[in-house]
Parts: C-alpha cells; structure tokens; sequence
C-alpha cells in the first residue's frame, strides 16, 4: 500500500497574505470611483478645467470659492506624467556592428 503525503502548507499563512503591493489596483485617480478634488476660484476658471477634464476624459468635483487658493494640483499631477524612460540596450561583443560591415562588434568598432 502507497501512501502520498502532502509536504508543504496547503493554505496561504496568513501573516503574509495581508502584506505586499497590491499591483491589481483598479482605483484610478480621475475616474468615477475616485473622482478629482479641485477648488477654483471663478466660474470662468471652471469652465477652462471643465474643457480639460472632457479633453482627457477625467471625472472631477469642483468647488468655486474666492475665499480659498485655488488648488489643482491633483489635475496638474496627472497631465504631467512623466514619461517612461527607455534606453537603448549596449551591443554584445559577438553581435553583427552597427554599422553595416557585416563584421561582429568587438572585430570591427570595439577598438
């Protein structure tokens, strides 16, 4: 008779089940579950956000008060993103040269 035995735990511990970065995040800042928080100053400065917010198809609450600063920062946060950083990967030593000869790297430009 064979006798299968599980080694290891079959649940998650759940010390280690509560912790971590939660990379499944559907709550997007400017949509409708979490909408923009802005305060403006004058219905005519709405209107300019208003037009922004359709462009970009951003959801916001806007609060017109003179008496407050004004504070857009969350809208100024997400229109200047910034963009994604690539390089250029460095040639290998055996890769064929860029420039053309047919030559690898480290026979023909390495020098």
């Amino acid at each position: 008779m064979h006798k299968v035995f599980f080694k290891g735990r079959i649940e998650v511990r759940e010390k280690y089940q509560r912790f971590g970065y939660n990379t499944n995040r559907k709550v997007k800042l400017g949509t409708v579950n979490s909408p923009l928080t802005l305060v403006v100053n004058s219905e005519l400065r709405k209107k300019e956000i208003e037009s922004i917010l359709s462009d970009k198809s951003l959801i916001a609450n806007i609060e017109i008060d003179a008496n407050q600063q004004e504070n857009i920062m969350e809208l100024d946060a997400i229109l200047n993103k910034p963009a994604t950083q690539t390089t250029t990967p460095t040639l290998n030593r055996n890769a064929p040269c860029s420039c053309g000869s047919g030559k690898k790297f480290k026979k023909c430009c390495a020098t």
